[in-house]
């Protein structure tokens, strides 16, 4: 996940979330919390007990999130927010709480004299760690029309330029989708589980041999000893925990779209 990509989605979730952006500048942006974000983000229940209690005015807090620290303005003071950072955790985290699934339509300008159909996108954003002694994390955003069945990949990046809204426009129409929204979700996630198993997985094997140079390490320590203590087993059973390369995915969120456009043209990731 690139910085631009982290920066686009902090103004998406704050705007999402009735926090105005005060300031959005290059590298930076400044947001004036909600009462519910300054709660939910803050950390700050003795603040919020007490004006409960006597009835005071509540202050949420302006933030000043700072996404790339060498275009933001000389001397800005904020909190620096990267991919794989506590704060970002903690969006993506809160993202399940507070919209774990939406329902926008595309805003478009019809003229009143027809109709404009608007198709049906199932959207689907997954995390997949590759995990061992280190870590590496990989979001992906699918889209799935669910009238032909055509499958986008980084949907979030592409749905994200368009004008959304949660009313359905004037003189437009959504059409029935063809596919289940259970069928959709059962053929985006065996796409990710295949992205899953076909990643390169030299990571894994390189883990395994540092497993193996360190088991090799803990036997040399207890050469020559018939009967090995306990506290062998416990340090043995703590390398593999430590060293066994794992696969996990996680749903983030998902929603469904309803875009004008019927399919989009296949792109780059890069």
């Amino acid at each position: 996940m690139q910085q631009a990509q982290v920066h686009n989605f902090l103004q998406r979730y704050f705007s999402a979330n009735d926090s105005p952006i005060l300031e959005n500048g290059s590298g930076h942006l400044t947001v004036q919390l909600s009462i519910e974000l300054d709660k939910l983000l803050m950390n700050r229940p003795f603040y919020w007990h007490y004006l409960e209690k006597t009835g005071g005015v509540p202050q949420p807090m302006q933030v000043t999130f700072i996404t790339d620290q060498h275009a933001a303005p000389e001397g800005i003071k904020g909190e620096q927010i990267h991919f794989g950072s506590p704060r970002l955790r903690q969006l993506f985290h809160s993202t399940r709480d507070l919209g774990g699934f939406i329902r926008l339509y595309e805003q478009v300008q019809a003229t009143g004299q027809s109709s404009l159909p608007l198709h049906p996108w199932l959207c689907l954003n997954a995390k997949v760690s590759f995990q061992c002694d280190r870590k590496k994390d990989v979001l992906l955003s699918l889209g799935l029309n669910l009238i032909h069945g055509q499958i986008v990949q980084n949907f979030f990046d592409r749905v994200s330029q368009k004008n959304l809204t949660p009313k359905i426009p004037d003189f437009c129409f959504t059409l029935t989708p063809l596919i289940k929204v259970q069928s959709g979700l059962i053929r985006m996630q065996k796409m990710v589980r295949t992205y899953a198993e076909n990643e390169d997985d030299s990571w894994a094997k390189e883990a395994i041999a540092r497993m193996e140079n360190d088991l090799a390490l803990l036997e040399s320590f207890y050469e020559g000893q018939t009967e090995k203590p306990e506290s062998y087993e416990v340090e043995k059973q703590a390398l593999i925990e430590q060293y066994e390369p794992q696969i996990h995915v996680s749903i983030i969120n998902g929603g469904m779209f309803y875009l004008q456009q019927q399919v989009f043209e296949a792109h780059s990731n890069k």
